[in-house]
């Protein structure tokens, strides 16, 4: 399937069944023709209409007679149809990523079909959860980093591999500043030329080796900016397309970076153990030559993934592990990939974990100094959790002031979907204090903001 597929005028899909209907090009309209069309192949009458699908796809579950259709249709197996409830038996959780061999045919395989189908985004529900998850982290620590022959086509130079190199660097330090946003079709582009190059090339030995770190890189990037456009779905997958990269450039210190970030989409939905399992292979994992600057990272997500399930005093053992990795790092020994990781980031989970365990002066005080160091985009996105413990702190004029602030960038410098949903989550917070002229005025200016924010 290809993302130039997508039916024109309609939105990414929001529900499993948009999924399917729009990845196959069938409007509401017509989808409702096939399925009265095939109902009456099948001996079972329906009177499907455009009203009916728009009803299924806010959330109404179908009867067993169009569900009986409907599986028909998709040719879905009848087993599957009587073991799995509504819409879980809808054919959208196939990700080739988790399903193809974890050697570098099965990268190449993975890479190209995230090419096609990257533009399709199941927003709205995660695909990969459960043992599904748990199974690529353990498919990924066991993989080995094999090399095919080449394939045949043009050479790749060290000359082109460079300028892709710079491309990237510069590509993650607009995105910085910017937003994934208005950066994912620059990085989607980035990644099917290295695409293309990995399955048509010609090059050495060493130049693959660079290409697959390549794709890991701009695959997580691209995921990381899908994420921040509030795509969940299409970053979960492209991740995945780096977790195999990585492995397959024998990169496992980025590996274990990867699975660390992939923890972070399953537990902002609510799959807190789930984060606690992922950065727990991570470590587990990862090269015993890290340095102190990548394992405060891991130890940092550690902490923040502990503190998320609510298990606070081990959240506190990895808190402070974390900092003594950064109290004994070095300035240069950071990996390029990691070269946004610093003070800022680690300020803001410290105080998102003391937050959560109801220290709320200290928390407030670090979020104070992650907003004050950190860049305009993760400005934007934590002025809300400044908000939010200064809210708790009953300091209601300052968090407004960092509510506030947050709402300015995104209205004329960042472009992000994730701090805007983290304002209007606290917003909600607001509601006590609804009668506040400036509560109003702040919760006015929220709704003013564009939604592709």
């Amino acid at each position: 399937m290809n993302g130039s597929d997508d039916v024109p005028g309609e939105p990414l899909a929001v529900h499993p069944l948009t999924f399917v209907r729009q990845s196959r090009g069938w409007g509401k309209a017509e989808f409702a023709r096939l399925m009265q069309a095939h109902g009456k192949s099948l001996g079972i009458p329906l009177a499907t209409n455009r009203t009916t699908v728009w009803k299924w796809e806010q959330g109404q579950e179908p009867d067993a007679d169009a569900q009986r259709v409907l599986a028909d249709l998709l040719r879905v197996p009848s087993e599957q149809l009587q073991a799995e409830q509504w819409p879980r038996w809808l054919p959208v959780w196939e990700v080739t990523g988790l399903t193809a061999p974890w050697n570098e045919a099965g990268t190449v395989e993975a890479l190209d079909d995230l090419v096609g189908s990257g533009r399709l985004d199941r927003r709205g529900f995660l695909t990969i959860t459960g043992a599904a998850l748990t199974g690529l982290a353990a498919s990924w620590a066991e993989a080995p980093s094999a090399f095919a022959s080449a394939l045949n086509g043009d050479r790749v130079t060290d000359t082109m591999v460079s300028t892709i190199e710079q491309r990237i660097t510069t590509l993650r330090t607009l995105d910085d500043q910017l937003g994934g946003a208005r950066l994912l079709e620059q990085s989607r582009g980035d990644f099917a030329l290295i695409t293309g190059l990995l399955s048509a090339g010609r090059y050495t030995d060493e130049i693959c080796l660079r290409l697959y770190g390549l794709a890991a890189q701009v695959s997580h990037l691209t995921g990381w900016m899908a994420y921040d456009a509030g795509l969940r779905s299409a970053g979960q997958q492209y991740y995945v397309g780096a977790l195999r990269s990585a492995r397959t450039a024998g990169d496992d210190a980025f590996g274990a970076f990867v699975l660390a970030e992939m923890g972070v989409h399953v537990s902002e939905a609510g799959r807190t153990a789930e984060r606690v399992d992922l950065i727990s292979t991570a470590i587990d994992n990862a090269p015993r030559t890290l340095s102190p600057y990548t394992q405060s990272f891991l130890h940092l997500h550690k902490a923040e993934a502990l503190s998320r399930d609510g298990d606070h005093q081990r959240a506190g053992t990895a808190l402070n592990r974390a900092v003594s990795y950064w109290d004994r790092h070095t300035e240069g020994e950071d990996p390029d990939w990691l070269d946004w990781f610093g003070e800022a980031q680690l300020k803001s989970t410290e105080g998102k974990v003391l937050l959560r365990a109801g220290q709320v002066e200290e928390a407030t005080s670090l979020l104070e100094i992650s907003v004050h160091k950190a860049t305009p985009r993760d400005r934007a996105v934590r002025s809300s959790r400044l908000a939010e413990a200064r809210l708790v702190g009953h300091d209601l004029d300052g968090a407004l002031d960092a509510a506030n602030y947050g709402a300015s960038l995104l209205e004329d410098k960042v472009s992000s979907v994730r701090a805007l949903d983290r304002l209007k989550e606290f917003a909600e917070q607001l509601e006590p204090h609804k009668a506040v002229p400036a509560v109003r005025e702040f919760r006015d200016r929220l709704q003013a903001l564009p939604v592709a924010s």
